[in-house]
């Protein structure tokens, strides 16, 4: 009988609890026992509820200070050497969940193979870049980003390059990153999309009730394009709850009128509460994949989409909710218009969400680990 390979998963880190950390953690239920490699470990609390309890190894930027540590994403430059000083050679797959520098691990072994799930290529580097020198996100320390990026984003693009070039297995979350790999990796791509506990949603769809306003969620950075929720709202005067917090929070609370609602901190449960209780789920970012929004239509709420990037693999106008054609103000007032008048069957949306439920995730990349153990 042939012997099991041993697997590692690295992920670029560990801190905020989003999409890639869903990613992660259905990584390790379909490879229980591989340690999970991150470049610092400084969880919040949704994070540390998920991780505590797995083998979680950290590279040698875990000996920052904790403040610095809360700051890695100043660091990428680090991040590349940092990754590429682990040893995996006690590993036979090496697989990445990668939108920045994890992907940049070495084999050490000519039988080793990198499966790379790549969220993204790294979005400060290609196809974000004029957006993210325009505004990096880091508040007062802004200025000096804009400064430093020309200086290092050329060296760090080749260095992403080139690691590109060593992984034997691309995998991408959305059609939209597939694309993205071919053009700036010059590497072929299966897709995959993320994965989506979408039964805990269906709990909750609340079909007696009457569901009332719209959601955004997110963390709030400028390209994730909350404002343009928060401003259509206020315009027509719809109310609009915020989940979340980020540098762009008191921004946009500024341009909110009173019938915008803004909660930080919300838990999962509440999160998923809020998703089950509202008219629709406003979603203006070009994303490379987006699952909340599969977690909205799981729930039994439409998502009123901008139709770009991930959400093409999601939403299409009319099956799953509304679609815009533009980041705008205007383009989603018209949007929400159209939404106010429209009504989505609960069960029709949840059928929707199906095609992302994180069993056929699961299933997909132990096919695969599978199907290049055999190469091996």
């Amino acid at each position: 009988m042939a012997k099991s390979p041993k697997i590692a998963i690295i992920t670029d880190w560990i801190t905020d609890f989003g999409g890639q950390s869903r990613v992660d953690l259905a990584l390790h239920e379909a490879f229980p026992d591989a340690p999970i490699y991150t470049s610092v470990y400084e969880p919040d609390e949704l994070a540390r509820e998920h991780f505590a309890q797995l083998d979680i190894r950290t590279t040698w930027l875990q000996k920052l200070p904790k403040p610095l540590r809360k700051l890695q994403r100043l660091f990428p430059v680090l991040r590349v050497w940092a990754f590429r000083s682990l040893d995996l050679s006690e590993f036979d797959i090496i697989i990445s969940s990668s939108s920045a520098e994890s992907k940049q691990v070495r084999k050490t072994r000519h039988n080793q193979i990198h499966i790379c799930y790549c969220h993204t290529p790294i979005r400060y580097y290609w196809n974000n870049y004029r957006e993210y020198r325009k505004n990096p996100g880091f508040r007062w320390l802004n200025p000096l980003v804009r400064l430093a990026m020309p200086l290092f984003v050329p060296s760090q693009r080749r260095l992403d390059y080139q690691a590109a070039q060593n992984v034997d297995v691309f995998v991408a979350n959305s059609t939209e990153v597939q694309r993205r790999i071919e053009h700036y990796y010059n590497q072929r791509a299966t897709v995959v999309h993320p994965p989506v506990s979408v039964e805990r949603f269906e709990k909750l769809s609340r079909p007696r009730t009457k569901r009332a306003g719209y959601i955004a969620l997110g963390r709030q950075v400028p390209y994730k394009r909350i404002d343009l929720a928060v401003e259509a709202c206020s315009d027509l005067g719809l109310p609009l709850t915020v989940l979340g917090s980020g540098p762009e929070h008191s921004t946009l609370v500024a341009k909110a009128s009173e019938n915008v609602e803004f909660v930080e901190g919300a838990s999962d449960d509440a999160v998923a509460s809020y998703l089950a209780s509202s008219r629709g789920f406003i979603f203006p970012a070009h994303e490379d994949f987006g699952i909340v929004q599969v977690e909205a239509l799981a729930a039994g709420t439409p998502v009123i989409a901008y139709a770009a990037g991930g959400s093409q693999d999601i939403v299409r106008d009319g099956e799953g909710g509304i679609t815009f054609d533009e980041q705008s103000v205007e383009a989603i007032k018209a949007a929400l218009k159209r939404a106010e008048t429209t009504s989505f069957e609960p069960k029709n949306l949840q059928r929707v969400a199906k095609r992302f439920h994180k069993t056929l995730f699961i299933n997909k990349l132990r096919k695969i680990v599978s199907d290049n153990t055999i190469r091996q």
